[in-house]
């Protein structure tokens, strides 16, 4: 006969904290392997298969990889990746948060190491029967976010046994995720003063994916609004840009390099810079944001250019990521 105690047992709780990934090394073949990867996931290109894999691998291998590796030996850390060590750090830090409620919870890469199937894996051994997966991207894209849940469902669609799953699409309105960007940026300020204009820069996309039924473009647009609303700034104060332009397609607008260069012909030369998209720092926000497009706003005219730093493992993106978590326990 089954005892009472057998049939009252507690559900174990398992989080992965998933981000995009990054290669191993600052260096071509790294990298090369890295956007390999990548760039044949048909969720981040959609062009016909046999027709990308000619542009891939012709026009695209041959020659990007060298170019990224110069970018990631500027911003490569003694760490490695500061994409990597700084979402490390932020699981470590929120596992600490909520290990007293019996959580474990793991950092994930969708390309690259540690890998989404063998974290899945890891918490099939431990036992883990309830599963809560969080894309570290506040905005959806079918690029990111639904890139990392394809991933996911590979892997479990050869269970047996499913474990409950709770799947965090998005927390661009969420009010604890508004409060630490605005938190950050306020900071920012009162340590160095504020400049003419707040950019908020997101990654760019195709203008197409849009039109297709993509949210991102109006939740980044939203999340902008909430920010400037927190820190009760006027229209004319900020502006929203969109960065990374990949191709010659038309990606959402405008564009960050074309804004920069054209502010200071407009009697605006300084200008704070944030990218609420990026839950952490990474070659996008410290390359091409802090240094590349710094560049090309000072030659502009620029007078001065500050980057706010990515929210990374800060006391108060710990709290919001904790707070999302929490509403699904």
């Amino acid at each position: 006969m089954v005892s009472k105690a057998e049939l009252t047992t507690t559900k174990k709780t398992g989080v992965l904290l998933a981000n995009l990934g990054s290669p191993t090394a600052p260096t071509t073949s790294a990298v090369r392997r890295f956007l390999k990867e990548f760039l044949w996931d048909p969720r981040v290109v959609n062009l016909p298969r046999p027709l990308w894999w000619v542009i891939l691998h012709f026009f695209v291998l041959p020659f990007r990889p060298r170019k990224s590796a110069k970018a990631y030996r500027n911003i490569w850390h003694e760490k490695g990746s500061p994409l990597i060590f700084l979402t490390m750090q932020l699981a470590e830090r929120v596992a600490d948060k909520l290990h007293a409620k019996g959580v474990t919870t793991q950092h994930v890469m969708r390309y690259g190491e540690p890998s989404i199937a063998k974290q899945l894996k890891a918490f099939k051994t431990a036992g883990v029967d309830n599963l809560i997966v969080l894309p570290l991207y506040p905005q959806y894209s079918s690029t990111t976010t639904a890139s990392i849940y394809d991933d996911m469902v590979k892997e479990l669609s050869q269970w047996k046994h499913l474990p409950n799953i709770h799947f965090i699409s998005d927390y661009h309105q969420h009010s604890h995720y508004i409060a630490a960007v605005a938190e950050s940026i306020k900071q920012s300020w009162l340590e160095h003063g504020k400049n003419e204009l707040l950019l908020m820069s997101f990654h760019g996309l195709p203008e197409q994916l849009t039109k297709w039924g993509d949210p991102y473009f109006h939740q980044c647009h939203k999340t902008a609004a909430l920010i400037a609303e927190k820190l009760g700034i006027d229209q004319e104060q900020w502006m929203i840009v969109f960065q990374s332009r990949f191709g010659k397609a038309q990606w959402l607008k405008p564009y960050c390099v074309d804004t920069l260069k054209e502010l200071p012909g407009r009697g605006i030369k300084t200008v704070d810079v944030v990218c609420p998209g990026f839950a952490v720092d990474c070659l996008e926000t410290l390359e091409e944001i802090a240094m590349e497009n710094k560049a090309i706003f000072m030659e502009s005219g620029g007078k001065e250019y500050r980057y706010i730093a990515a929210l990374n493992d800060s006391e108060i993106h710990v709290d919001a990521i904790v707070n999302l978590i929490e509403q699904k326990l």
